[in-house]
């Protein structure tokens, strides 16, 4: 049986702050959904506010299934906001609903890192699907050149995690500025808001750091291999 001491001290402890990741943004946006805004103003209605604030009328909102399936979608310029942050009043919602937003002004205004992000998905998700794989077939195999290949592969989705951090964290100060320069929550509420977008930020990392180590780890099983 093989023993792989570089999962165990790099992957596995990533996969754990993973766990927490999810744990910690699940509970503390369950959390601020039980807390009401003070304006009563719903996830859609704040997100519709921002882009006008902003001049952006070709971004168009709409609901979609799940529990933090929110996302911004550049290709059809469409803001996708969950049924829970889509319909509800809650901090929560309103933090969700203008982090998203903050998506979409990224977009409008050419953000280089969002642009940069967009052109590498095709490759980074073939490189997160089959990379480690063609790598590791590569090992067993005496095979450098699927080493290689694999390798490059997925260190193009690694790239992909690591610029996604400033996107997201971009994001998420522009969702803040804006909460506050239109009043749309008090600085009270503004604080439950950054704690969300603080626990959502932790998963971006974890994610990003279990990429860099995976990567990490099949570069020095390939180097143990060569020796």
């Amino acid at each position: 049986m093989y023993f792989d001491p570089y999962y165990l001290v790099l992957v596995l402890p990533t996969i754990l702050l993973s766990l927490f990741a999810q744990i910690l943004v699940k509970s503390t946006f369950a959390k601020y959904s039980r807390i009401r805004s003070s304006r009563n103003l719903s996830g859609y209605e704040v997100a519709g506010l921002l882009m006008q604030m902003n001049r952006i009328r070709d971004v168009a909102i709409e609901p979609v299934q799940g529990s933090l399936t929110d996302h911004y979608d550049p290709g059809a310029k469409v803001l996708r906001l969950s049924r829970p942050v889509y319909r509800e009043t809650s901090i929560a919602a309103i933090g969700v609903a203008a982090h998203e937003t903050g998506h979409a002004i990224q977009h409008a205004r050419s953000y280089g890192p969002l642009a940069l992000r967009g052109t590498l998905v095709p490759v980074a998700n073939i490189g997160a699907s089959f990379g480690p794989w063609i790598a590791m077939g590569g090992i067993f195999f005496s095979f450098p050149v699927l080493i290689h290949l694999g390798i490059i592969l997925f260190g193009v989705s690694v790239l992909f995690y690591v610029i996604t951090l400033p996107v997201e964290f971009d994001a998420s100060s522009r969702a803040i500025a804006l909460l506050r320069s239109h009043k749309v929550l008090t600085e009270a509420e503004l604080a439950g808001v950054k704690k969300v977008l603080t626990a959502a930020a932790l998963t971006y990392v974890a994610s990003a750091l279990t990429a860099l180590m995976g990567f990490l780890r099949l570069i020095l099983i390939a180097r143990d291999r060569e020796r």
